[in-house]
């Protein structure tokens, strides 16, 4: 058993893809015009399920089906034709989503510096706050001892 894969490609372009694939992968344990007529066949296949799943031409997918050689004839098992959708329009929603998420992010990043700047004033007051009160011992003690 053999699987053909076409890797990524827009819709459009899936019938052309399968057939070079499938050239690429027989090579020369099939005659030409026999891969010409199973990636046809294939390509009808893709083309209903394609239109069943309401997939435009400007999405982009992967198609993975198995098939045998057997006598210089291919046939498909089509009980494994597995078709994989990413959508243009939510490849457009997951980019603005990745933005926002990127937005937040840098907000929260400013945050974090702005209460890095709040900490390290806060340990400055409290070294001159400590300071001061050594001073304020010294000099009180010192009035005391007089």
């Amino acid at each position: 058993m053999e699987e053909l894969f076409t890797g990524f490609v827009r819709a459009a372009g899936y019938a052309n893809k399968v057939r070079k694939t499938l050239f690429a992968i027989v090579k020369k344990r099939a005659e030409a015009n026999e891969v010409v007529r199973a990636a046809a066949e294939l390509n009808q296949h893709i083309f209903n399920k394609l239109q069943e799943m309401n997939v435009e031409k400007s999405d982009v997918i992967t198609i993975r089906v198995n098939f045998e050689i057997a006598e210089g004839k291919i046939s498909w098992k089509l009980d494994t034709l597995q078709i994989e959708v990413f959508r243009k329009s939510e490849e457009e929603r997951l980019a603005e989503a990745m933005r926002e998420r990127e937005e937040a992010e840098k907000e929260i990043e400013n945050v974090i510096d702005e209460l890095i700047v709040s900490i390290r004033n806060v340990e400055d007051a409290v070294i001159k706050l400590k300071e001061l009160a050594e001073r304020l011992k010294y000099e009180h003690g010192r009035i005391e001892g007089e």
